[in-house]
């Protein structure tokens, strides 16, 4: 049975959207390092990991909650629908959650997926589309 969640309420827009320019401020870089990727003492290399900024962590919390998940999101639409900018112009609010979902689980299967999103720009128009939205309540 497919979990079903509500959409988020004007002041749960606001807290998201909030994170636009902490996360775009000119400097900032959402991975502080990279741990790993060195062979231990039984001589088992361990892959790489990112240490996350404390903000990336927070952002991350925040876009969990419920109101921000799509349960029935399929992975490589929602990819499709973030690599396209006219579909992020146009999305609603169901569409923007099945982004951020994409977002959000994404680091389960590629370390560094999160730092990847905010670097290449997909927060950004996400969270700037969402301030339209929140705009026009």
């Amino acid at each position: 049975m497919k979990k079903e969640t509500c959409l988020p309420t004007t002041d749960e827009i606001k807290e998201l959207v909030s994170f636009l320019p902490r996360l775009y401020a000119q400097g900032f870089n959402p991975i502080k390092s990279w741990e790993g990727g060195n062979k231990d003492a039984d001589g088992i290399i361990h892959l790489p990991w990112p240490i996350y900024d404390q903000l990336v962590e927070e952002f991350i919390r925040t876009v969990s909650r419920d109101c921000w998940l799509d349960y029935g999101y399929h992975p490589e639409e929602a990819y499709q629908m973030l690599k396209n900018d006219e579909v992020i112009n146009s999305a609603d609010l169901a569409g923007i959650k099945t982004m951020l979902t994409f977002v959000v689980r994404g680091e389960r299967f590629s370390d560094g997926h999160w730092g990847e999103m905010i670097e290449g720009g997909y927060i950004r128009r996400l969270l700037e589309r969402l301030e339209e939205l929140g705009l026009q309540d």
